[in-house]
């Protein structure tokens, strides 16, 4: 029986699968019927009531909407008008003016220029952007989607300012610091290991880090451990772009000391000189979205805490063990993103009709991640309530027992695979992590985090970031072949990750 049901609670999860790798759905709608399949089975094999039954579906749409809708929204809006202003072009002249030399310049696009796109955007841009500037200073299509595929895999957990950890915290009831700073910890031989990648690709073996290995290896310190201060003092807003800022930095300025290699010189255009006002310009609402999310985090505990009695608390769940939503109204990072915006566009002249007419478009842009946000949240939570959670982690532990740390990153690769985000990776999986912490008796912050480590996984061989990369550099019907190119790397990060998760869970993972 038990195996019936595990079968059964997984069909919402199947169907995902079959939807969109077979019948080639737009994930909106293969959410939608993953929302219906989980509905039925509530009621008719589970024999949750209707009304315990939607009302955990409006749990999860609420839940989707604010703040998880209200920070994609802002962060891609942002993201728009520094395009329509013009803002984007100079910061992306300022990346490709450091250096002629085309490790480093794969290394500054890719991995830290990525890196921030992530932390402050996410949703494949930090994929495409990057890709799209390789394939504009004449590197190889198929080259430039490899490197930012590698590049994008590990930061996910912590896009567009903190979204997928946050969310999942919320989710599994754990704490946001203390998670997203597990999460780093975990993660953080692999952010060391990624620059090396990349450059080890860019130069077509190990005989590419001669001469600027300790540029190499500083670009992924200089990454790890602010992202592991920022993670545990502040969480996992900024985690990821501070990370990348401070790599940024740190790469640039030992790039612009080290004498191109001319094995590896390119030619490369100078465009006009940038002064400091005109950088400042342009990066003033990433200035703005460090400040704000910056002082009114818990670092300012007056602040914060002032802030935070601005929020209502509301039971949705009309069942047994509801959980309390909190809504905080003005100090949530949708609004300060938004405010953000507003005041980098004023900065950088957009006028109303910029703001209108980029507004109107993010809205158009990303209604699709909207709609798949609000099913797969509301699907979840039937999930959940319902008893299929419990049902699917049962039978994962009764199989695998204490060697389950082993396979949890591969539960985190399979949800980010298939859906391509990792914010549904953990909606879909970080219950059955925290379902298996408890009922082993280990620590739910540690399990809990190995599914965000294996999102750093399925996120590089998702059939939605390699459409990204692709449509980004004109190489769309090149999916099976990049693929190919991708998989080695994804495989072999998944293996590692999963020996680390089950030996860090004897050292890390106890209660």
């Amino acid at each position: 029986m038990i195996g019936l049901l595990f079968v059964l609670g997984l069909c919402p999860i199947l169907w995902l699968i079959v939807a969109l790798t077979l019948l080639k759905w737009p994930t909106w709608k293969a959410a939608c019927g993953s929302m219906i399949v989980a509905f039925l089975l509530a009621l008719f094999v589970w024999k949750l009531p209707v009304m315990e039954t939607s009302t955990a579906a409006l749990e999860g749409f609420l839940m989707a909407l604010w703040p998880i809708v209200v920070v994609i929204v802002a962060a891609v809006f942002t993201y728009n008008l520094t395009v329509r202003t013009g803002a984007m072009e100079l910061i992306k002249q300022m990346m490709t003016s450091v250096t002629s030399d085309k490790r480093l310049l794969v290394l500054l696009v890719a991995w830290c220029f990525g890196g921030f796109m992530e932390g402050m955007a996410g949703f494949g841009t930090a994929i495409a952007i990057p890709a799209g500037m390789l394939v504009g200073l004449g590197f190889p299509a198929l080259f430039s989607c490899l490197v930012c595929l590698i590049a994008n895999g590990v930061p996910t957990p912590f896009g567009s300012i903190g979204i997928p950890t946050v969310t999942l915290a919320n989710l599994v009831g754990l704490e946001n610091t203390y998670l997203s700073f597990t999460e780093t910890l975990q993660l953080a031989p692999f952010m060391i290991l990624c620059p090396f990648l990349i450059v080890m690709v860019a130069g077509k073996g190990v005989k590419a880090l001669k001469g600027i290995w300790p540029i190499v290896l500083m670009s992924g310190v200089a990454f790890v451990f602010p992202q592991i201060a920022i993670a545990y003092f502040v969480g996992a807003e900024l985690a990821v772009v501070v990370g990348s800022v401070c790599s940024m930095a740190v790469t640039i300025l030992m790039s612009l000391k080290k004498k191109p290699d001319p094995a590896y010189q390119m030619d490369i255009q100078k465009g006009a000189s940038l002064t400091l006002k005109k950088a400042l310009v342009a990066w003033s609402p990433f200035i703005c979205i460090f400040i704000l999310l910056l002082s009114t985090s818990k670092l300012l505990p007056p602040v914060n805490s002032y802030l935070s009695q601005f929020a209502s608390n509301v039971i949705v769940y009309s069942g047994e063990n509801p959980n309390t939503l909190t809504f905080t109204w003005i100090n949530t990072a949708g609004v300060w993103i938004f405010l953000s915006a507003i005041i980098g566009g004023l900065i950088q002249k957009a006028n109303w009709n910029d703001f209108k007419t980029v507004f109107i478009a993010t809205l158009k842009q990303m209604t699709p991640t909207i709609l798949t946000m609000c099913f797969v949240l509301a699907c979840a939570k039937i999930m959940a309530y319902s008893g299929m959670i419990s049902s699917i982690s049962e039978f994962a532990i009764l199989v695998t027992g204490a060697f389950y740390p082993f396979i949890a990153p591969w539960l985190g690769a399979l949800g980010c695979f298939v859906t391509g985000s990792g914010t549904s990776s953990g909606v879909l999986f970080g219950a059955v992590q925290m379902n298996a912490a408890e009922a082993l008796h280990l620590n739910p912050y540690w399990i809990v985090a190995l599914n965000s480590l294996g999102v750093g996984a399925g996120k590089m061989l998702s059939p939605q970031s390699i459409a990204i990369a692709l449509s980004a550099v004109d190489g769309n019907g090149q999916d099976s072949k990049l693929l190919s190119m991708i998989l080695p790397y994804g495989a072999a990060f998944l293996i590692i990750m999963s020996i680390l998760a089950y030996v860090g869970t004897l050292f890390f993972g106890q209660l």
